[in-house]
C-alpha cells in the first residue's frame, strides 16, 4: 500500500479528464495541416469512436454513481457529479471543433481533390432517376418504417444506430404523427453516384421518405442516435457453470443497457428534441440516472463520423501518408527454420516496422508443419478474420499436435468475436479454456514445444500485441522470440495456470500478474531511488499506455525525490502530475500521437549501469497489476538493449508528434526549434528500419509485401 505521507501529498490528475485530454491530441492530427488530407478524416473517425466507447463505459460508469447518490470526492479532488459537469463542457467544446474541422476545412479541401459528400439537391434529373432505382430496389426492401402512437410504442432503440426521426401529418385532418426509420448498418453509409462522390444513406433514405409513408405529408426529418450502457457485468465473486454461456448472455443483455447519450442532427426542432427525451427516458430504467438536455449532444450536419474511416480509406496515394512494407528482421532473411536461429540467439521484433507475417506468424506456421513439434499453446485476447495465426492453430491440431488456446472471452467489444473463434478452434480440435474466474487473461504468449537431439526443448513468443495481423499494421508493438530455458519453464507454468488448477507463485525469469507484477515493480523503482541516494547512476526511462495506479505513482513521485530521473512514455490517461516542486519534480512525461497506435510497453531501469530492459501486456493501472493475467520479460539477451535503448532515444527527441505534460495539466505540442527540422519519431524509424534493411542487402521486393495505410 502507498505510505501515509505520499497519499497526502501528492495530487494526481483524474483518469476520464485524462483520457479527454489524450482524445484532444487525437483531434489534433485532424486539425494540423501537416496531417495528409485522408489522414485528418482518419482521425476525426477515431475521435467519434473513441467518445462511443468512452461513453458507454466511462461515462455510464460515473452517471451510475451519481445515480446512487455516490458523492465521494476522489484523491483527484473531484465528485462524480461534478466530473460529469466537466465532461460534459469538454466533449460539447471538442465535438464543436471536430464538426468545425470537418465541415470547414477537411470536405471543402477534400471537395478540391474531387472527393465530394453529395445532398440530393446536388443531383441532376439523369441522376435522380439511377438513385431512384438504387433506392428502389437496394434499400426500400430492408427499411421499416416503426409509428409513435397509442397503439405503438416507441420502439426500441439498439446502440449507436443511426436513425431518422421523421415528422408528418395527416392531409386530410392535419393530425400531425411521429416515426422512427432506422438506418441500416447493413448497407454501406456512403452510396456512390459520380467518381469519388457519395450521397449520406441517410440522406437518401429522407429524399425518399414518401415511399416509406404514401399518402402522408412529410414535414421534416433529422437524424439522431443513443449511446447506451455497453460494459459487461460480472461480479468477479461469480462463478458461473459455464463461462461461455455467461458472456454470451451478457453480450445480449448489453443490448439493453441504459441510454447515456443521445446525438441529434444540427438544426432538429425543438419539440423533436423533447419529444425523443421524453419518450427515451420514460423507456428507461427509473433506478438509472435520467436522460436530461446535458445527455444530449448537436455533432452537425453527419452524426457518426465514425463510419468516416471508409472514405479514409479511399486510394488516394497523394492525399494519404506514404505506404511502406515492413521488413524481414536480418536474422530470418536466409531460408533457415526459425527454430534453427532461435538456438542461436534471441530475435527482438517491432512491429509494424518488422513484418509480423515474417515473424510470429512465420514462427507459428512453422511449427504447425514441423514435424518435431509436439505442443503449441498461445492466448488470443483479440484476433481478426481468417488470419495465418488462427490457420496455423487448427493445421497443428488436424496434424495431430497438442493445441491449446486460452481465449479471453472478456476482450472488451470483442466478445462475440472470440465466442465465434473459440468454437471454431474447438471444431478443429483444438483445446480451448476461458482462464482463470475473475481475471481477464491480457498476455501475449505462445509457446512451442519440440522434441530434439537432446531432448525437449521450448520456444516462446512475449509480446507487447494482440496475435492480430490486422492491428499488427497499426499499432506499435515489441515481441521477442527465444528459446531460454528460463522463459521456457516460465511460460509452460504460466499455461498450466491458466487451464489447469496450478498457483504458482514463483517464476524465474518472466513477471507475471497478479502474482508478482506489482510486487517487483515496486521493487525496481525502489531500487532505482536507493542508487540515487547512494550517488549511484538512477533513472527510469518507460513506456505504456497509460498511468494510473495511485501506488505506483507514490513510489515513481517518492524516487524523484531520492534523485532518479526519470522520462515517461505515456500514450493516453496519466494521472500523475509531473514537475511539482518537492513532488515530482524530476519526472517528465511525453505522449506520442501518430500515425500508428502506441501500444508497446517497454521499460528501462538504470540499475546503477547495467540497465535492465522489460517489454510485455502490461500498463500501470490498477487492473493490469491485480485484476488481470499480464506477463514482462525481462530482456536476457543483451546485445538486444542497444536497440531497444535507441528506439526510446528517438521518441525522446521527437519534435512533431510529442506532447510534454504540464503540471497543470496542459498538454503542450513540441516544436522543432527554429533553423532546425522536425523529428517525427515514427518517420525516424520507419527510415531507420529500411536503413539497416539497406545495410545487410536487403531488397524492397524481398520485404514483406504489406502497404500500411496508417
Amino acid at each position: 500500500m502507498p505510505s501515509d505521507l505520499g497519499a497526502a501529498r501528492i495530487s494526481v490528475f483524474n483518469r476520464e479528464l485524462s483520457w479527454l485530454a489524450f482524445n484532444a491530441r487525437v483531434l489534433h492530427e485532424a486539425a494540423d495541416t501537416r496531417t495528409p488530407l485522408l489522414e485528418r478524416l482518419k482521425f476525426l473517425s477515431i475521435v467519434s469512436t473513441n467518445l462511443d466507447e468512452f461513453y458507454m463505459v466511462r461515462v455510464a460508469g460515473v452517471r451510475r454513481q451519481v445515480a446512487a447518490g455516490f458523492g465521494k470526492v476522489g484523491r483527484d479532488g473531484v465528485s462524480p457529479a461534478e466530473l460529469l459537469d466537466r465532461i460534459d463542457e469538454q466533449v460539447r467544446d471538442m465535438v464543436a471543433e471536430q464538426s468545425r474541422i470537418l465541415e470547414d476545412e477537411v470536405l471543402p479541401e477534400l471537395a478540391e481533390h474531387g472527393v465530394r459528400l453529395l445532398q440530393v439537391a446536388d443531383l441532376d434529373a439523369s441522376e435522380r432517376l439511377v438513385v431512384d432505382a438504387f433506392f428502389d430496389a437496394q434499400v426500400f426492401p430492408v427499411l421499416t418504417p416503426l409509428a409513435v402512437d397509442p397503439g405503438h410504442p416507441f420502439p426500441y432503440i439498439s446502440n449507436l444506430s443511426l436513425s431518422l426521426a421523421v415528422e408528418l401529418r395527416e392531409p386530410e385532418t392535419g393530425i400531425e404523427h411521429f416515426a422512427r426509420v432506422k438506418v441500416p448498418k447493413s448497407l454501406s453509409r456512403w452510396v456512390p453516384v459520380r467518381p469519388l462522390q457519395y450521397l449520406p444513406l441517410e440522406e437518401l433514405i429522407g429524399a425518399h421518405l414518401g415511399r416509406l409513408f404514401p399518402g402522408m405529408e412529410i414535414t421534416g426529418y433529422h437524424a439522431f442516435r443513443i449511446t447506451r450502457f455497453s460494459d459487461l457485468e460480472i461480479a468477479p465473486t461469480e462463478e458461473p457453470e459455464d463461462l461461455l454461456a455467461m458472456i454470451e448472455e451478457q453480450v445480449f443483455q448489453r443490448r439493453f443497457g441504459e441510454v447515456v447519450r443521445l446525438e441529434v442532427q444540427r438544426g432538429m426542432p425543438a419539440q423533436l428534441r423533447t419529444l425523443l427525451l421524453s419518450e427515451l427516458r420514460e423507456s428507461e430504467d427509473p433506478e438509472m440516472a435520467p436522460l436530461t438536455e446535458r445527455e444530449m449532444h448537436e455533432p452537425g450536419r453527419l452524426l457518426d463520423l465514425g463510419d468516416a474511416m471508409t472514405l479514409a480509406s479511399l486510394d488516394l496515394p497523394e492525399l494519404r501518408d506514404p505506404p511502406f512494407v515492413p521488413v524481414t528482421p536480418a536474422e530470418l532473411r536466409d531460408g533457415r527454420s526459425i527454430f534453427d536461429v532461435l538456438r542461436e540467439h534471441d530475435v527482438l521484433v517491432h512491429h509494424p516496422y518488422d513484418s509480423f507475417p515474417a515473424t510470429v506468424e512465420r514462427f507459428l506456421d512453422e511449427a504447425a508443419r514441423d514435424e518435431h513439434v509436439l505442443a503449441i499453446k498461445l492466448t488470443l485476447y483479440r484476433t481478426s478474420g481468417d488470419t495465418a495465426v488462427v490457420r496455423a492453430l487448427t493445421e497443428a491440431a488436424q496434424a495431430g499436435k497438442q493445441v491449446a488456446v486460452l481465449v479471453e472471452l472478456q476482450a472488451r467489444f470483442d466478445e462475440s468475436n472470440n465466442i465465434t473463434w473459440a468454437r471454431t478452434l474447438e471444431s478443429f480440435g483444438v483445446h480451448v479454456a476461458y482462464g482463470i474466474q475473475g481475471m481477464k487473461t491480457h498476455a501475449k504468449v505462445a509457446l512451442v514445444v519440440r522434441r530434439e537431439p537432446d531432448g525437449i526443448r521450448r520456444y516462446v513468443h512475449i509480446g507487447t500485441g494482440n496475435y492480430n495481423s490486422k492491428t499488427a499494421r497499426t499499432y506499435t508493438d515489441f515481441g521477442l522470440l527465444s528459446c531460454h530455458e528460463a522463459l521456457g519453464a516460465d511460460v509452460s507454468e504460466l499455461f498450466n495456470m491458466l487451464t489447469g488448477f496450478s498457483r504458482q507463485r514463483e517464476y524465474r525469469a518472466l513477471v507475471v500478474a497478479p502474482v508478482n507484477l506489482r510486487e517487483r515493480l515496486l521493487k525496481l523503482i525502489a531500487r532505482e531511488a536507493a542508487n540515487a541516494r547512494e550517488g549511484r547512476p538512477a533513472r527510469i526511462v518507460a513506456k505504456m499506455n497509460a498511468l494510473v495506479d495511485n501506488e505506483v505513482i507514490d513510489a515513481l513521485c517518492e524516487a524523484s525525490n531520492a534523485g532518479v530521473e526519470m522520462d515517461l512514455l505515456v500514450r493516453g490517461i496519466c494521472c500523475l502530475r509531473p514537475g511539482v516542486a518537492g513532488e515530482s519534480e524530476r519526472i517528465r512525461i511525453v505522449s506520442v500521437v501518430g500515425r500508428f497506435l502506441e501500444h508497446s510497453r517497454l521499460w528501462r531501469f538504470e540499475n546503477g549501469g547495467e540497465p535492465e530492459f522489460y517489454l510485455g501486456s502490461a500498463d500501470w493501472m490498477p487492473r493490469n497489476l491485480d485484476r488481470r493475467v499480464e506477463a514482462m520479460v525481462p530482456i536476457l539477451d543483451t546485445s538486444l538493449h542497444a536497440r531497444l535503448e535507441s528506439v526510446l532515444n528517438v521518441y525522446l527527441a521527437d519534435t512533431r508528434q510529442a506532447w510534454d505534460l504540464r503540471p497543470d495539466g496542459t498538454w503542450i505540442q513540441r516544436r522543432a526549434m527554429p533553423g532546425t527540422e522536425e523529428s517525427a519519431s515514427q518517420r525516424r524509424l520507419l527510415s531507420e528500419s529500411w536503413g539497416l534493411a539497406r545495410e545487410s542487402g536487403m531488397r524492397r521486393d524481398e520485404a514483406v509485401a504489406t502497404p500500411l495505410s496508417g
